[in-house]
């Protein structure tokens, strides 16, 4: 049975860093994509950050450039997210999605993922 497995999710200052984790389990094949969203209490979720697993492409959304950074684990199927100079809008529920055995048309798209995660609480204060 495949599961995401999200962690590294908590509460700090404005400011601080934080790391995110996730990991793929019980996928014995090369994750094709994984991509964190997030979605903030009343508004639609959005893309953060995506990775193509075997092949040097990031993305970021605007909103997130220069401040967070995407680190694949390819060998272990694990996506890190380093998330620097957080800022209060940055706090959301952070999804990992993840690509298995398909193709992506465009990172952004929801419904291109055919894994996700629970969910990890970020929360930042000013």
């Amino acid at each position: 049975q495949v599961r995401l497995m999200e962690s590294g999710g908590g509460s700090v200052q404005a400011g601080r860093s934080l790391r995110l984790s996730c990991a793929v389990h019980g996928y014995t094949g090369k994750a094709n994509v994984l991509t964190w969203f997030r979605q903030a209490p009343g508004k639609k979720r959005e893309a953060v950050a995506g990775a193509y697993m075997t092949a040097p492409n990031r993305y970021y959304a605007d909103s997130v450039k220069g401040r967070f950074t995407l680190s694949p684990d390819s060998a272990n199927n694990v996506l890190y997210l380093q998330m620097d100079s957080l800022k209060p809008e940055d706090t959301a529920t952070y999804y990992c999605a993840a690509a298995l055995g398909i193709s992506v048309p465009w990172w952004k798209l929801e419904d291109a993922y055919n894994y996700w995660g629970q969910g990890t609480q970020v929360t930042v204060s000013s």
